[in-house]
């Protein structure tokens, strides 16, 4: 069996996570390679496509007999971007994962497994991120090695979709709680998107970091 694992950003968050699905999978009569670039892919017979921005077209899709993304929402409900961020936002601390088979329509396909992953209440984005790779993992790794008895399963009810995230979420109420304003500060990624926010006609940024 060939199995590919797509991460089409070199700088993703879960690019070290892919280095862990790789040696997970990895037998004698498993061969695994690592893509950051969807023109590379070649013919595996399952291609992983993990933590992935760009859309990918049918031709792409059918070179492979099953395109898997494990996507944070119990679908259909919350399809689309960041789906753990805007959960947390919403209060959530408890988050399903749908291991799915891609298709052309957004994150339609039907699913093979579903899982919830738990969260205390104060994690922040990289305590998440690092739960929630480690869940997937294990996820990809029991669809291969349950992938014979298997049975894809179509999504039922109504879809829910979840916009992308923009500049403009990164600027905070002054006007809120700390209480109020800690799912912001839970999601934010301090390193590449600091939170901002403006005071009398000035604009500063701001860095959270849990100490205990």
């Amino acid at each position: 069996m060939k199995i590919a694992i797509l991460v089409d950003d070199i700088n993703s968050w879960f690019v070290p996570y892919s280095h862990v699905l790789k040696e997970k999978l990895q037998t004698d009569n498993i061969d695994v390679k690592e893509y950051n670039n969807s023109k590379e892919v070649g013919d595996e017979d399952i291609c992983f496509i993990l933590s992935c921005t760009k859309i990918l077209k049918k031709d792409f899709l059918d070179k492979h007999k099953h395109n898997i993304v494990v996507h944070a929402s119990d679908l259909p409900k919350g399809k689309g971007f960041t789906p753990l961020k805007w959960q947390i936002l919403e209060g959530k601390n408890d988050i399903p994962l749908t291991l799915f088979e891609a298709v052309e329509a957004c994150d339609a396909g039907p699913y093979y497994l579903k899982d919830v992953i738990h969260f205390r209440g104060y994690e922040m984005l990289g305590e998440m991120q690092d739960i929630m790779a480690r869940k997937i993992i294990d996820m990809c790794c029991l669809f291969v090695q349950q992938l014979d008895s298997l049975n894809p399963i179509e999504q039922i009810g109504d879809s829910s979709y979840y916009r992308r995230f923009n500049k403009n979420d990164d600027n905070l109420d002054t006007n809120q709680t700390l209480s109020e304003l800690l799912p912001r500060f839970r999601i934010a990624d301090f390193e590449r998107f600091p939170l901002t926010f403006e005071k009398d006609g000035h604009r500063y940024s701001l860095v959270v970091k849990r100490i205990d």
